[in-house]
C-alpha cells in the first residue's frame, strides 16, 4: 500500500484504525431528478449555486468586434436583445448545473429540425431565439454517434425530445441545431452511467450542505431553549400522580400566576420550601462550526461567500481579491463556450442583415467589474494621448488614428462619434512630403534641411 504505515502504532491505512474504515461512495443524487428539483426549489444555497455562475456568465452581453459599419453592430446588439438570447443561454447553463446537462435548441422558423443546419440558408428574420430544455426532456440517440474527427466526435447525431406539452415535443432533432451544455465533466465510464451527460453539482456539495443545513436547524432550535425556567414543588410528583383535579389545577395556577407576573416590573411569589431559577444558554462557537460549513460549500461550488450568500467581507479583507479570482473563473467558463456564442452570433447576423456573416465578424466577453466615470477618463486621457503621439510624430496615418479613437469607444465611451466617412475621407488624404523634399522650401546644400525659421512639413500640415 502506498503511504506512510507503522504496524506497530497502527498509523497509516489498512492498520486496523478509526481512519482506515473511512472511504468514499457513490450517491448518484444527478439521476434524483426529483430530489434536485426539491432542492433547487426548497434551498436558497442551492438555488444560488446554480443561478450565480449562469448569471454571471451572461449579465455581461458581448462586444462585437469586426464591423465597420457602427450602425450593423448598433442593430445586431438589439437584435440580441429582442430576442432574449442572453436569457436564454442563461437558462440552459443553469439546468445544465442543477441537471447535469442541458440543450438550447436554435428556433429557424421554416427548416426541418431533423436536418443539419446550413447557415448560408437561413432567411431574413427566421432566426426566433432559442429554447432551452435540461436533459430529462431529451434523450440522446446513441446509435448513431458521430464519427467526424470534430469537437463534438462520440456525441450523438440526434436528440430525441420526450413527447409531452412542450415545443418539438416527439421530434428529433440533428445536433448542429442544438447548444449543448453539460454540468460537471466526468470520465468516460461516469458519463456512460450518466447517458453522455455530466454530474450536478448539487451532488458535490450535497454532504456539506445537510450538514450545514443540520446545524443551521439545531441552531434554531436551541433559541426555543436558550432561557429555561426551572421551579421545583414540594410534592409536585404525588399531585401530579394523584386523583385530585382540584389539587392540579391548584398547581397549574400557581404556575400560570407567576408566569404572568414574570415581568420587568413583575414579582415571583412562591413558596417558602419552593425553588425558582433560569438556567441560560451559551451559543459560544457555533458561529465559528456555521462559517466552517459555509466556507466548504463556497469552496466546493467556486463561488465567494460575498456572492454564494451576499455577506460582507470578515476581518480585514474587503472581498475584492475573491471577486478578482471568482471572475477569472467566470472568463474560464465563458471561453469554454466561445464556439456556442459565435456560432449563435453568426445565426442572428445572417437572420438580422439577410446576408452572411463576415468572416471577420468576432466578439469579446463584457467585463463584470464595472469601471467608476474617474476611472473612464483616465483610460481615455492615456488612450487619446498614446494615439495623438503617435499621429504627431508620423508614425500613423490619420485614417489609422481615427480608426484607433474609435475603437477604444466601448471601453471608455470616448470618440464614438468618428463616423465611417470621416475615416474614409481621411484615407484620401495626400502622403505627407518626404523628409528634406518639401517642394515649398529651398534646402541648405549643406545640410539638406530647410533654412532657419521655414516651419518643418508636420508642423505646417
Amino acid at each position: 500500500m502506498d503511504g506512510y504505515v507503522n504496524p506497530a502504532t497502527r498509523t497509516g491505512r489498512g492498520q486496523g484504525n478509526l481512519a482506515s474504515a473511512g472511504g468514499y461512495a457513490f450517491h448518484n443524487w444527478t439521476r434524483n431528478r426529483v430530489q434536485l428539483e426539491a432542492a433547487y426549489r426548497s434551498s436558497w444555497i442551492i438555488g444560488n449555486a446554480v443561478d450565480c455562475i449562469a448569471e454571471d456568465m451572461t449579465r455581461a452581453g458581448i462586444d462585437i468586434r469586426g464591423l465597420s459599419d457602427a450602425h450593423e453592430k448598433s442593430e445586431l446588439q438589439s437584435e440580441i436583445s429582442r430576442l432574449g438570447l442572453w436569457s436564454s443561454i442563461s437558462d440552459v447553463v443553469k439546468w445544465s448545473r442543477l441537471f447535469g446537462g442541458a440543450l438550447g435548441v436554435l428556433m429557424i422558423d421554416g427548416q426541418n429540425v431533423a436536418e443539419p443546419l446550413n447557415e448560408k440558408a437561413i432567411s431574413q428574420g427566421s432566426f426566433r431565439g432559442i429554447y432551452a430544455i435540461d436533459r430529462w426532456i431529451t434523450t440522446p440517440d446513441y446509435s448513431k454517434p458521430i464519427v467526424d474527427l470534430c469537437p463534438q466526435v462520440g456525441e450523438p447525431e440526434f436528440y430525441n425530445i420526450v413527447p409531452g406539452p412542450w415545443p418539438f415535443s416527439g421530434q428529433n432533432i440533428h445536433y448542429s441545431r442544438v447548444i449543448r451544455m453539460d454540468g460537471i465533466r466526468l470520465p468516460l465510464y461516469q458519463r456512460q452511467y450518466e447517458n453522455g451527460w455530466g454530474m450536478s453539482i448539487v451532488e458535490r456539495i450535497f454532504d456539506t450542505l445537510t450538514a450545514f443545513d443540520s446545524s443551521t436547524l439545531g441552531a434554531a432550535q436551541l433559541v426555543y431553549k436558550a432561557h429555561l425556567r426551572v421551579m421545583k414543588i414540594k410534592g409536585y410528583k404525588e399531585v401530579m400522580a394523584g386523583t385530585s383535579d382540584l389539587a392540579k389545577r391548584g398547581v397549574m395556577a400557581q404556575i400560570d400566576n407567576i408566569r404572568q407576573f414574570q415581568s420587568n416590573e413583575g414579582m415571583s411569589v412562591i413558596d417558602a420550601e419552593d425553588e425558582l431559577r433560569a438556567d441560560t444558554y451559551s451559543f459560544a462557537g457555533l458561529n465559528d462550526i456555521l462559517m466552517q460549513f459555509a466556507q466548504q460549500i463556497a469552496g466546493a461550488t467556486k463561488i465567494p461567500l460575498t456572492r454564494l450568500m451576499g455577506q460582507s467581507p470578515a476581518g480585514f479583507s474587503t472581498g475584492e481579491s475573491d471577486i478578482r479570482q471568482y471572475q477569472e473563473g467566470i472568463a474560464q467558463r465563458q471561453e469554454q463556450h466561445r464556439p456556442v456564442v459565435h456560432k449563435i452570433l453568426r445565426i442572428t447576423y445572417q437572420s438580422k442583415m439577410g446576408k452572411p456573416a463576415p468572416e471577420e465578424l468576432d466578439f469579446k466577453y463584457g467585463s463584470l467589474w464595472g469601471i467608476s466615470d474617474e476611472e473612464k477618463s483616465t483610460i481615455m486621457t492615456n488612450r487619446t494621448n498614446a494615439v495623438v503621439g503617435a499621429f504627431d510624430t508620423g508614425l500613423v496615418t490619420r485614417s489609422t488614428a481615427l480608426r484607433e479613437l474609435r475603437s477604444g469607444a466601448e471601453e471608455d465611451g470616448a470618440w464614438s462619434s468618428i463616423t465611417s466617412e470621416e475615416i474614409e475621407e481621411a484615407d484620401n488624404d495626400p502622403p505627407p512630403p518626404s523628409e528634406g523634399a518639401d517642394a515649398g522650401v529651398p534646402l541648405d546644400a549643406d545640410n539638406l534641411s530647410p533654412p532657419s525659421g521655414a516651419d518643418s512639413p508636420r508642423q505646417r500640415e
